[in-house]
């Protein structure tokens, strides 16, 4: 699933079944991705209702963040989907396989369903313990900044709660969907969020990509959610956050693009609970790059890693202390044509773990620059969270 509010109506793909589904890790689980979608191209049939964006063969894609974890592609067997407003519906099958009776599955998909059962009650760990044990790995990486080993890297906090049973995800992505509609809401490979942030959009010639670093708690008030953007938007530690995530981003695409668009100053990207610096950059592809080539190209972004790279995956690698799995990685859908878009799993959940279905765990990150403290830190990861504690809540 992948889906965002686009003009007051919903707009994304949602698939049902597995047409085929590839799982690859290591140093060329990009490459070997791509090969292996590119060989599936010439060997499955598509038969859509419309010829659209996003209509034809797609895979829903869920990269880790690190190579060392297994990051997958699923092709699904149905695919209903909205783009452009035009809606449309495709059917997927390998070949040698009958094609699928679209107008039953249609009918099918379309019937009315059971309804989503209730979130069970979740237990959170204590606090306490998790405050302390993340500002340490904070100061440690203050340190690390301040003594010049890194300009800005990025600490995450995976949070496991328990559930009473397990969690049907159907009502957490309603939820998602609703409560954040200018954000990607997504479900693939086990990871259910609503990111803000897009790695990059490509359709035809034209690339896209959202940068968001630096971030601030919303307030109920009005007048004081407008001073706590002001101050967002003029923090020097957070605009220097912001510009080296900027210019990974630019560096990048760069190298398969032309009239990379970087606007001078981040704009504010206003969201239920937080509020982002953010910049969209836009460009014109300059060779054949899909999007999944785009996409390896850019992972891992300063948002989610720090720059210079190897050096803050360094820091990350001895100081964080967590598998991210598929957090902060590349997350969202790609078409046999090379379009898609790839969004960074962000203000997700991994719901349920192998042989445990009760197993919850959330996820969020902050960059660390001179000028962050550990208590800010703590205090932004807590805000990021809220999204998805609140469509959590039973």
């Amino acid at each position: 699933m992948w889906v965002r509010t686009v003009a007051g109506a919903q707009e994304g793909l949602v698939g049902w079944g597995e047409a085929a589904h590839f799982e690859v890790a290591g140093d060329e689980r990009f490459s070997r991705a791509h090969r292996w979608w590119r060989g599936l191209s010439e060997s499955a049939d598509a038969h859509s209702t419309v010829d659209a964006p996003g209509a034809g063969l797609v895979a829903f894609t869920s990269f880790a963040f690190d190579a060392g974890r297994p990051s997958v592609l699923v092709v699904p067997r149905i695919v209903i989907g909205r783009m452009n407003g035009v809606t449309f519906l495709t059917s997927i099958t390998r070949q040698g396989e009958a094609p699928a009776d679209v107008d039953a599955i249609a009918a099918e998909v379309l019937r009315p369903h059971a309804a989503p059962a209730p979130i069970p009650a979740i237990s959170w760990p204590e606090t306490t313990a998790q405050r302390a044990d993340f500002q340490t790995r904070v100061t440690t990486a203050i340190d690390r900044v301040r003594a010049g080993d890194v300009d800005k890297v990025v600490l995450a906090r995976a949070v496991l709660g328990r559930a009473a049973g397990a969690v049907d995800p159907r009502l957490v992505l309603h939820r998602l969907a609703h409560r954040f509609g200018d954000c990607w809401t997504f479900a693939v490979g086990g990871l259910v969020g609503a990111t803000p942030e897009l790695l990059v959009a490509r359709h035809g010639d034209h690339v896209h990509s959202r940068v968001l670093a630096g971030t601030v708690g919303r307030s109920e008030d009005h007048g004081a959610d407008g001073r706590l953007t002001a101050a967002l938007l003029g923090s020097a530690k957070d605009l220097a956050e912001h510009r080296y995530a900027v210019h990974s981003v630019a560096t990048a695409l760069a190298m398969h693009c032309t009239d990379v668009s970087v606007p001078p100053r981040p704009r504010i990207l206003r969201l239920a609970n937080v509020a982002h610096l953010a910049t969209d950059i836009r460009a014109d592809l300059a060779d054949e790059a899909t999007a999944l080539v785009l996409a390896a190209s850019l992972h891992p972004t300063a948002a989610v890693c720090g720059t210079p790279t190897e050096r803050a995956q360094s820091v990350i690698d001895e100081v964080e202390g967590i598998d991210r799995a598929g957090y902060a990685g590349p997350i969202g859908w790609i078409a046999a044509s090379g379009d898609g878009q790839l969004g960074i799993a962000l203000r997700c959940a991994s719901l349920g773990q192998p042989g445990d279905p009760t197993a919850v765990t959330l996820y969020a990150g902050c960059g660390i620059v001179r000028g962050s403290t550990a208590a800010g830190e703590w205090a932004e990861s807590e805000a990021k969270l809220g999204a998805m504690r609140g469509a959590l809540a039973t």
